[in-house]
């Protein structure tokens, strides 16, 4: 006679919403070795309770899957944000160099580092290496921009570096310069990887602490599952090194970098190498990325029609048309995701295009290609996302009146068209299939702050904000598809995004019910209680269950 097997963990009182059609809403679920052993009532599960099985009372809260971020910049942000001066929220001169001279004078470092500086407040017109040098002059100093696409040099970081009038501009990336030509110190795109590799070496184990500072805080925004948008070998191998350590518990996606100026052949062959020697458990390399173009605040996104503004031009293509479709055939042959890049309407329509160029050369398989942050889409492009199979991934947290999207992007595509910025809710009703994800560090990660404004339109709990373009507001169960069932399958990842038997333990218990609550109340939800593969990763000192 075979014995029953008893659950490790069993949850009870809950309102356990499955986003399993088949059942929908459940109040009790078993957990056995990382998995959910069954789901039902509180009576359907009660025999599974054995002497040494941890009971966790819901208190009727609400249960959902763990959520999962499909483009966050784990390890580079969680690196950033735990050595830098922390610059979000710092929109005046005084304030930024402030924060900056006051992280100086708590840091002996080489160099002092900053991130998060407001591209809304700062650019090359307002921000300079002179700036800088009132707030540091006696060390280099580097900031990055909020969005990464940018970044500011002080005078001795320059001169550390070897920037001169004389350094010409890289690959898809500039530097700006004065009326003489010389270098202001702000850096755009592939300038930033050059200052970069001038740099001084940061270590594998400083990205290790950062990323557990980031897992931690993931934990406690309740999100079990995430793609990092841009791996090179060194991310894979940090990660891999916390997976054989056992100190990785989010369950990471990677994405590994594509260079234009590298032949189909060589890209290839890179990202096989990465993918055979780095993946395995909790990190899976299964993706391509590709920046197709850069953003609006810099001038970098690429356009079908140019800039509609005063100082109109463009931005190219950062890959050859003709190279981007023969690089996407040849991953999507060898079975990895693309995962692009796309802010400008002509990025959207050469990344859907490449997505095309595979379709027709390989066949259908369910590869959901991914084209995130798809800021501006041509309205000739949006059906074509249901059509060719390709997930958007948007972040709807830049989707309201804010200065990044107003003063600049509505300018520069044009006001007749600004109903073709963030036009998620004409995705979905187009039929495409749609992730919701963060961008973090670019924006805050907590999904809750994100659904809320993917439904309003419009600032975190100011419902007398004036929306942008309300018809494009998603309904709340299209916000929570994005985090969980759509996420789990854009992730590649069957054995999440939904609460059913024989699936992952990954849920999260929060403090209210998202689905009926107020809709300005959605972004203040706190995560009172985490489960990753069944295990307790985070516990709100609020939650006694």
């Amino acid at each position: 006679m075979m014995t029953k097997a008893m659950a490790d963990t069993i949850l009870v009182n809950g309102d356990i919403v499955t986003m399993d059609p088949l059942l929908p809403r459940a109040t009790a679920l078993a957990v056995r070795d990382g998995k959910i052993l069954a789901i039902g009532g509180d009576d359907d599960i009660a025999d599974l309770k054995g002497p040494l099985t941890q009971v966790i009372n819901a208190g009727g809260r609400m249960v959902l899957p763990g959520m999962q971020d499909t483009h966050i910049h784990l390890q580079d942000s969680g690196y950033q944000y735990s050595a830098m001066a922390d610059l979000t929220g710092a929109v005046t001169h005084d304030a930024l160099l402030d924060r900056l001279s006051d992280f100086a004078a708590g840091h002996d470092g080489e160099w002092v580092l900053g991130v998060a500086y407001d591209t809304g407040a700062f650019s090359e017109a307002n921000l300079s290496r002179a700036d800088l040098d009132r707030a540091v002059p006696d060390r280099p100093c580097h900031i990055l921009s909020a969005d990464l696409h940018s970044s500011c040099l002080n005078t001795a970081g320059c001169t550390a570096l070897g920037l001169t009038r004389d350094t010409p501009d890289p690959d898809n990336g500039l530097f700006a310069r004065d009326a003489k030509g010389e270098p202001t110190g702000m850096l755009h795109e592939s300038a930033m990887d050059w200052a970069h590799n001038r740099m001084p070496p940061v270590t594998d184990d400083d990205y290790v602490n950062g990323i557990a500072e980031a897992q931690a805080l993931c934990h406690r925004n309740g999100l079990t599952g995430v793609i990092d948008p841009r791996v090179t070998e060194r991310h894979a191998r940090v990660y891999q090194r916390m997976v054989k350590g056992g100190s990785l518990r989010l369950r990471v996606g990677g994405a590994g970098l594509v260079l234009p100026e590298l032949s189909v052949e060589d890209n290839v062959a890179g990202l096989v190498s990465m993918r055979e020697t780095y993946s395995g458990g909790l990190f899976h390399l299964h993706s391509a990325k590709f920046f197709l173009d850069g953003v609006f605040e810099n001038r970098t996104a690429a356009m079908i029609d140019g800039y509609q503004d005063a100082a109109g031009g463009n931005y190219p293509l950062m890959f050859d048309p003709d190279h981007l479709n023969a690089l996407c055939v040849a991953f999507d042959a060898l079975r990895f995701q693309i995962h692009m890049h796309v802010i400008g309407d002509y990025a959207a329509r050469a990344g859907l295009d490449g997505v095309e160029a595979a379709l027709r050369a390989n066949g259908a398989w369910p590869s959901l290609h991914q084209l995130t942050h798809v800021e501006c889409v041509h309205p000739a492009d949006i059906g074509r996302f249901a059509e060719l199979g390709a997930v958007a991934n948007m972040q709807c947290l830049w989707a309201r009146n804010a200065p990044t999207v107003t003063k600049v992007a509505v300018p520069m595509t044009g006001a007749d068209r600004s109903a073709d910025i963030y036009p998620f809710g004409a995705l979905i009703d187009a039929g495409a299939t749609t992730t919701l994800s963060s961008d973090w560090g670019v924006s805050s990660l907590n999904p809750f702050e994100i659904m809320e404004v993917a439904m309003t339109r419009q600032k975190v709990g100011q419902p007398d904000d004036p929306p942008f373009h309300p018809e494009h507001r998603l309904t709340r169960e299209d916000a929570l598809k994005g985090y969980t069932v759509n996420a789990a399958a854009a992730a590649w990842r069957p054995e999440t995004g939904r609460l059913s038997r024989h699936t992952a333990a990954d849920l999260i218990v929060i403090d209210r019910d998202i689905l009926t609550c107020d809709t300005y109340e959605i972004g203040a939800t706190e995560v009172l209680l985490t489960l990753f593969a069944g295990t307790e990763v985070h516990r709100s000192e609020r939650f006694n269950g």
